[in-house]
């Protein structure tokens, strides 16, 4: 199959700007973020680790997120629990819910960007 992951993802936003800096200073998320095996790091895309990623349409009336989105991010973390504290720190609403959690897929936390895009946080069971 020629398809190896995802190549990026591209939204519209009111405030690009402010947007692209909240995902990076909240998450570090966006351009220039992360870096290859060999350090190195670009002001045009992020540098991302291997990993799972669940690609899936839900059906139309999914009450798994919001109705008037079309789209929710998942992002895979690897601390949930200080990256909650971090975000609860930095004044961002953070939702959890012990049943969303379960041994076999992992934990779960969701948060909404600024503009109200939701986010859900995946921290995959330990192998």
């Amino acid at each position: 199959m020629p398809v190896v992951g995802m190549g990026g993802l591209f939204f519209r936003a009111q405030d690009p700007d402010a947007l692209n800096a909240w995902y990076r200073d909240h998450l570090g998320v966006g351009a220039g973020c992360g870096t290859s095996s060999d350090g190195d790091s670009s002001e045009w895309y992020w540098q991302v680790s291997g990993g799972p990623m669940v690609f899936a349409p839900f059906k139309a009336d999914t009450d798994y997120f919001a109705a008037d989105k079309a789209f929710m991010i998942n992002l895979r973390v690897t601390d949930l629990d200080a990256l909650i504290a971090r975000l609860r720190a930095g004044g961002i609403d953070v939702v959890t819910k012990p049943e969303w959690n379960d041994p076999t897929t992992g934990q779960f936390a969701r948060i909404d960007d600024p503009e109200g895009n939701a986010i859900e946080l995946w921290q995959p069971p330990a192998e």
